[in-house]
C-alpha cells in the first residue's frame, strides 16, 4: 500500500471545506491534482470516500470511518517534523463564553509564561458551538459550561462554578427583606439564548422550579446582560465570576433566596479518537498541576 500523507492532507482538506474547488485553494494546488489525489487515495483503499451527488461531495460511511485516523496520521507527521525545533505545534481550544472571557485569559497567561513554545489559538462560543467545533476535529480540547451528551466525545468534570441571581440596586428585590420562588416567578428575566451552557443549565436546576417563569428578553453575551439589569429591564443570573467585580462595586444586586444554591460543573471535551499531542498533554498536565482539574468521574 502507498498511502501518501499528501493524499490523507488532501482527503480531510476536501472532507473540511465540502469542495474539490476550495480544497485546492487551501492547499495551493490546482483543482485537478485535488481531484487526482482523491481518486487515487480512493482507488488504493478499494472504496469511495464520498458520495457523488451531482457537483458535490457528501461524506459517506467509509470516509467518516477514515477521517479522525487520517488526522491522527496528520497530527503525528507534524509532530515527526517539529521534534528537532524549539516549537511544539499551535494548540487549538475552544471556550464557551463565560470560561473563554472570565476564567482561560489568566489560566493561558499563566500556562504561556511557563510553556513559551507552545503556541496557543482559542475561540469562544456557546456551548453548543464548542461541541460542534471538537466533533468536527476543528480545535484539540474544548470547555464548556454544561455536561456533553455527544456520544463520540470524551467528557471529564473540570471545576465547580457558582450561579448567581442579581438586580439593579433599585429594583424592588434587591430592597426586599425576604425573596422567595415566587417572588423569581413573577420577576422578568434576562437570559442567554438556547444552546449556551448557562442556559442549559439554569433551565435544570432553577427553572424547573418556577413554572411560568417570564422572559423578558434572550441576549447572546454576559455582557450584555449585565447592562440590561443595571437598566432595570429585569434579572438574571450568572456566574459569580461574571457579576463579582459589579457585585462588589454596587452596581449589581446579588438576589438571595433562602434555602437556594445554584451550582454547575464546567467540563473539558475532547474526541474519543483525538490524538493526544504533547503540547496538549502538557496543558492537562499543568491544569492538573494548579488544581483546576478536580477528581474525574
Amino acid at each position: 500500500m502507498r498511502i501518501t500523507l499528501r493524499q490523507l492532507e488532501v482527503f480531510t482538506e476536501v472532507l473540511k471545506s465540502g469542495s474539490t474547488t476550495q480544497a485546492s485553494q487551501q492547499l495551493s494546488l490546482s483543482q485537478s491534482a485535488v481531484s487526482a489525489s482523491l481518486t487515487d487515495l480512493e482507488s488504493q483503499l478499494g472504496v469511495q470516500l464520498f458520495d457523488r451527488v451531482g457537483k458535490r461531495l457528501v461524506t459517506n460511511e467509509h470516509g467518516r470511518l477514515l477521517y479522525p485516523r487520517a488526522l491522527s496520521l496528520l497530527e503525528r507527521a507534524t509532530e515527526v517534523e517539529q521534534l528537532f525545533q524549539a516549537g511544539n505545534g499551535a494548540l487549538r481550544i475552544a471556550a464557551s463564553t463565560t470560561i473563554g472571557n472570565y476564567i482561560l485569559p489568566q489560566m493561558l497567561g499563566n500556562f504561556h509564561r511557563n510553556y513559551p513554545d507552545i503556541p496557543l489559538e482559542m475561540s469562544i462560543g456557546n456551548t453548543e458551538e464548542v461541541v460542534k467545533l471538537v466533533s468536527e476535529f476543528r480545535v484539540d480540547l474544548g470547555l464548556i459550561e454544561g455536561a456533553c451528551q455527544s456520544s463520540e466525545l470524551i467528557s471529564q468534570k473540570w471545576l465547580l462554578d457558582e450561579m448567581v441571581i442579581f438586580c439593579s440596586p433599585d429594583h424592588p428585590l434587591a430592597k426586599a427583606p425576604k425573596v422567595t420562588l415566587t417572588d423569581l416567578q413573577s420577576a422578568p428575566w434576562i437570559l442567554r439564548e438556547n444552546g449556551s451552557g448557562t442556559r442549559d443549565v439554569l433551565n435544570h436546576i432553577l427553572f424547573a422550579s418556577l413554572p411560568g417563569y417570564r422572559i423578558e428578553m434572550e441576549l447572546g453575551n454576559s455582557e450584555a446582560i449585565k447592562h440590561a439589569v443595571m437598566y432595570e429591564m429585569g434579572i438574571s443570573c450568572l456566574s459569580r465570576r461574571v457579576i463579582e467585580e459589579q457585585i462588589n462595586n454596587g452596581s449589581l444586586k446579588e438576589i438571595k433566596v433562602e434555602g437556594l444554591t445554584l451550582q454547575r460543573t464546567l467540563y473539558l471535551v475532547y474526541h474519543r479518537q483525538k490524538h493526544v499531542s504533547d503540547a496538549l498533554k502538557k496543558l492537562l498536565t499543568y491544569c492538573h498541576a494548579e488544581h483546576l482539574i478536580g477528581n474525574f468521574s
